[in-house]
């Protein structure tokens, strides 16, 4: 008799789902205030670009390195998820710039063994989990739409991969499906646990920067379209939406929150994601600053094979192309001299400000296709520097290549990715202030810091008896699949 294939799971577990909204505490890897060096952030987000770019070119799947010797080259943003049969936790940073989800291995040879950040890392056994499934070349997952450019197939008859980088860094090792553990929205007031059965790697080998522990984080949860990324999983399934969201705190601290689902803002503008495209690429249109249009040709922000204006949550600072660059400073200087010196500080071009700059610099526009314009503040561009009267620009000149809008413009806003629609919204928000968050099953929302009970107990009660005969389902399939191995 043969087994059921991974697939077959999958698709059976998907005719009981029910559509949930998955809330995730995002924190952040370091501060982003005036005790940290502009020129180190650039350098950081110099290590990320080079794999960006790499992967556009040779179709290399983009990942940040985790642990670098630079004390920022670790990602900006990371979570907490929970894995296997009984669970086990592991922090894993965020990367909206890659797809798969992936965890140190317990036989991981050259792996960090701690890490700088003041978490303990974990490491993933498969033989330890009693739900854990290891993913054969023959199975659908591997051989068919969800393989990639680094997937292989080894002599064991096991689906691996293996990931090389710009800067000589790599990992390598192989897919398990198991259980991914979540907080799932049901209702206007009830949040419940929940599981989901996923594919993931265990990355069995890692050498470079990868290997060091300097800000060493135990994986990558990658937030990409393609079709191995968890949103793409679950939503396939109908078990979330095929939309994401984040708002990211602007505050020293960091954090924030990633929704799986949508996060509701009557204000938020949506602009149409550039198809067939590796990254979350937008088409910039123009720039404004104080309300006037700078004199840019559109045709710099084109989108090609190594240029376009690119969303990347793993960029800490913000990129223009030299040709809206320099017309972006000149006119930010313009605007506020003589109120404020002039300075240049290690190549960046900065200010001496005597007083707040929202009370002196200008507003600034960026204007993307479909008519929807992003609003920033002076300190969405600015940086402070030394804790003094200096601040600098924050976004930094691209000798061609990516437009990239990386952490500082992306912060303190609502951020929606509606792949379902292809297209991203956003909207300025205090990000430590509650969310509206919509359940799509029922077209309801609630109010994440202050829950209101409009659905009845009853409806509750029957969305997690068909929530946990789902779980049932899927354990029950995997323990029938076993029985066969």
């Amino acid at each position: 008799m043969r087994a059921p294939s991974l697939l077959l799971i999958l698709e059976l577990s998907a005719a009981l789902s029910v559509v949930l909204c998955v809330v995730i505490p995002l924190e952040r890897a370091f501060p982003l205030n005036g005790s940290v060096e502009l020129s180190q952030l650039v350098a950081r987000d110099q290590l990320r670009h080079s794999r960006i770019l790499q992967g556009l070119a040779g179709g290399v799947v983009d990942f940040s390195v985790q642990g670098s010797s630079d004390l920022y080259s670790a990602g900006l943003y990371f979570t907490k998820v929970k894995l296997g049969s009984p669970p086990r936790e592991f922090n894993v940073q965020i990367d909206t710039g890659s797809d798969i989800l992936w965890v140190t291995c317990s036989s991981c040879t050259n792996c960090p063994q701690s890490s700088e950040l003041g978490i303990e890392l974990s490491l993933f056994d498969s033989s330890s989990s009693s739900s854990a499934k290891l993913v054969s070349c023959s199975d659908a997952v591997c051989s068919s739409e969800f393989q990639t450019t680094a997937t292989q197939c080894s002599q064991s008859n096991q689906c691996t991969y293996s990931f090389q980088y710009g800067d000589g860094s790599g990992t390598s090792g192989y897919y398990v499906a198991d259980m991914l553990y979540f907080d799932a929205i049901l209702g206007q007031s009830l949040i419940a646990n929940s599981s989901a059965l996923v594919v993931f790697g265990c990355s069995t080998y890692q050498s470079g920067d990868l290997a060091k522990t300097d800000k060493a984080v135990d994986g990558i949860f990658g937030f990409g379209q393609g079709d191995l990324s968890v949103i793409s999983q679950l939503s396939s399934r109908g078990i979330t939406p095929r939309v994401f969201s984040h708002c990211l705190k602007g505050d020293n601290s960091g954090g924030g929150i990633m929704v799986l689902g949508e996060i509701l803002e009557p204000s938020i503008v949506y602009s149409p994601l550039v198809p067939s495209q590796p990254h979350y690429n937008l088409i910039l249109q123009s720039i404004a600053v104080n309300g006037q249009l700078l004199q840019i040709d559109p045709g710099v922000f084109a989108t090609s094979n190594n240029r376009g204006t690119i969303v990347d949550t793993g960029t800490t600072l913000a990129y223009l192309v030299q040709e809206a660059y320099d017309p972006f400073v000149s006119a930010i200087t313009a605007t506020v001299s003589p109120s404020v010196t002039p300075t240049i500080s290690k190549g960046n071009q900065c200010y001496l400000v005597p007083t707040s700059v929202s009370e002196l610099f200008p507003p600034v526009s960026l204007n993307f296709a479909g008519g929807a314009s992003m609003m920033l503040k002076p300190e969405d561009y600015l940086i402070h520097q030394d804790g003094g009267t200096m601040w600098c620009i924050g976004f930094q000149k691209v000798q061609g290549g990516m437009s990239i809008l990386g952490d500082i413009v992306l912060k303190d806003k609502i951020f929606v990715y509606d792949l379902a629609h292809q297209r991203i919204g956003w909207a300025n928000y205090d990000c430590s202030s509650s969310l509206n968050v919509s359940i799509t099953s029922s077209k309801d929302f609630i109010n994440e810091g202050q829950l209101s009970v409009t659905s009845s107990t009853s409806e509750m009660l029957f969305k997690l008896m068909r929530l946990s005969f789902v779980t049932f389902l899927i354990q029950l399939l995997e323990f029938v699949e076993f029985q066969f191995l």
